[in-house]
This record gives C-alpha cells, structure tokens and sequence, in this order.
C-alpha cells in the first residue's frame, strides 16, 4: 500500500507540471514531425541577415549549415547565440495548406533541454510578422535545465533533434501586408530564456539560461510542406530593364573607341 501510495504521489507531482500544448515526439498527440516525413517537399536554401548574439563562438557560426534537409545530429547547425537571428529564403513561396505548412528543426539530444526561437515570416523580405506563442513554464532554467513541451507553443526547438517543429500559416490570417500564399522568408530569433522576455499573453519565457560557445537557438533546418509553384519570379526594375537593353550600345562605344 505504502508503495501504491508514493507512486501515486510521483504521477500526481508529474501531472502537475504537465501543460495544456502537444507532448514530446514519439508521445501520442505530439505534433513533431519526422525528417524524413514524406509530406516535406523542399527545404530552405538560402540565408541573409544572420546576426549572431552573444556566447558564440565561430566554429557555431556557418550559416549555411542550416540549408537543405535537416541532419538531425548535434553539430551539423549554425548557432544563434544568445538574442541572435536568421533569416532563411526558398526556391520557391511556402503558401498556406492543409494543416502545417513548414516545420523547423532545432539540434535538442533530448526531450526537454529546449533552447527556442520565436518565428517570424515575411512575403517582402521588410515586414515580419511573429507566430503567437505561449510559455507556462513556471520558473527560470537553468544552463542545462529542463523545459516540460506540454508547457510551450508557438516556437521552434519545442522537440528534439530529428524532428520538427510545425508551423501553420492559417494562424495569420488577416494581417495586412502578409501573404499567406508568397512567404519568401522565415526569420528565426533567438528566446534569451531568462525572463526578459513575455509571450503572448504577458508571461515571462524561460528556457535554459546561461549556456555558453554554441548559447541560444541551434539551426538544423527548414522544412517545406506546401510550396507554391504558380508565382512568376519577381519583375526587374523598369530602370534595370534599361541598362540592359542599353548595354549593346556600350559595348559599340567601347569597340569603336579601341580602333
């Protein structure tokens, strides 16, 4: 009886600490999703903007290490550092489906150390607009604390290495200046963790705070799942259209002048 009880005590403590939001991967109702997921159809590739934070040290510091498919291991990543950002372009839009439209994938070796980022998304490349995200983690974490995933959404690294974190465009409808159907670009910033920092409803964020030489959110990849292949490239410029058609005539110049 006496064992009964303390084990009852120990599910009880557990549950306790238990949030309302999607368990870790492998768990029943988890929303993580596989590297190798059929339903991805492309991947991030290419990078700009990249401002890595404090706590960093170079060898972290390859950006293009986040480009193509996720490796899902701890060293194939470009580091944020802490208060870092990246920002993370496509062959072609990532449009609004069905259910998630892009996942990204983080370097976590376990369940609960969970370094997050906030997720930003842009159709110009100038205004982003921020997934709503929430944090119910009670209290600060340490360097190597633990994160509870039940306990945490709307940002990326909420599960371990290998898989991805889903993001659906459906949860910005409406915002003016965005469209859904054009994303050329995906910023990734980096959650100090240390409580300076609110979600959306005014809690404080934590994550584990202070790590050092790789701090902050690690970048494996971005993962597409529904892309779109029916918008033309961006026109050029009518005054670039100019110069080019301006060059043959240059180019008699400089032949006439070198007889």
């Amino acid at each position: 009886m006496k064992k009964l009880f303390a084990l009852s005590a120990v599910l009880l403590s557990a549950n306790a600490y238990a949030g309302p939001f999607a368990p870790a991967a492998g768990q029943a109702g988890s929303t993580a999703i596989h590297k190798d997921d059929a339903s991805f159809v492309a991947w991030a590739s290419g990078w700009q903007n990249y401002l890595p934070g404090t706590d960093l040290v170079d060898s972290w510091k390859t950006p293009a290490k986040a480009l193509g498919k996720a490796v899902g291991d701890s060293f194939d990543i470009v580091s944020l550092g802490n208060g870092g950002q990246i920002t993370l372009t496509f062959d072609n839009p990532i449009m609004n489906g069905a259910g998630a439209d892009f996942a990204v994938f983080e370097n976590s070796f376990n369940d609960t150390f969970l370094e997050l980022g906030f997720v930003e998304v842009s159709s110009n490349g100038s205004d982003f607009f921020r997934f709503a995200n929430y944090s119910y983690t009670p209290s600060a974490v340490g360097a190597f604390g633990a994160v509870n995933p039940t306990n945490i959404y709307g940002y990326a690294g909420k599960y371990k290495q290998g898989f991805g974190t889903p993001f659906d465009l459906s949860e910005l409808v409406g915002i003016a200046g965005l469209d859904l159907d054009n994303i050329n670009y995906v910023r990734l910033i980096d959650v100090l963790g240390n409580g300076s920092e609110n979600d959306a409803l005014g809690n404080k964020i934590y994550d584990p705070y202070k790590t050092v030489q790789s701090a902050g959110f690690d970048l494996d990849a971005i993962g597409v799942r529904h892309q779109n292949l029916n918008i033309a490239a961006v026109p050029l410029p009518a005054s670039i259209w100019l110069l080019i058609s301006a060059l043959p005539f240059f180019t008699g110049l400089r032949r006439k002048s070198s007889v």
